[in-house]
């Protein structure tokens, strides 16, 4: 296990969250399933307590902690993409498989835990700033998934600026 690692709670489904997450991103796997000793306030002996899995590179320990305890926007993977494509294919496998959309650029998987699906031009148009920036947040707003070439024309604009001739 390693030094440093993302503790998700989970009711009941930590492993089923694991695979789903293995099978989703690149760099991801579930590691070890450790079954419960002795019977516990969420469960009994023999099942699932805790699963240890990474989501692209990043070591987290699913806990079935029972149904005390939700997640909510406070936490998130943030996954950045390289085009349209990518950020399809991860919005639609999250929000596919029993998830929901939010705005701008975050959804839901089916087990509560958020997701930011961010493609890389996004990223670098805030990174940039001034008017650049503002116009990529201001596209940004509007968007539930983001649309890569809306951010891109909106980048590009050049805002006012007219030719003389």
């Amino acid at each position: 296990m390693a030094k440093n690692t993302i503790c998700l709670w989970y009711d009941k489904d930590a492993e089923a969250a694991a695979r789903f997450y293995a099978e989703t991103f690149p760099a991801s796997a579930v590691s070890a399933v450790h079954r419960a000793p002795s019977d516990y306030p969420s469960g009994k002996a023999g099942d699932v307590l805790t699963v240890e899995f990474t989501v692209a590179g990043v070591a987290c320990l699913g806990l079935n902690g029972g149904p005390m305890f939700k997640h909510n926007e406070a936490f998130s993977f943030q996954i950045a993409t390289d085009d349209q494509e990518e950020t399809d294919r991860y919005w639609s496998a999250i929000v596919g498989n029993g998830g929901q959309e939010s705005a701008c650029g975050w959804c839901k998987d089916g087990w509560g835990v958020s997701w930011q699906i961010t493609p890389r031009v996004l990223i670098e148009a805030l990174a940039a700033g001034g008017p650049e920036a503002k116009r990529a947040f201001d596209a940004m707003m509007g968007m539930t998934k983001i649309d890569v070439a809306a951010i891109e024309a909106a980048r590009l604009k050049l805002s006012g600026l007219r030719c003389r001739g």
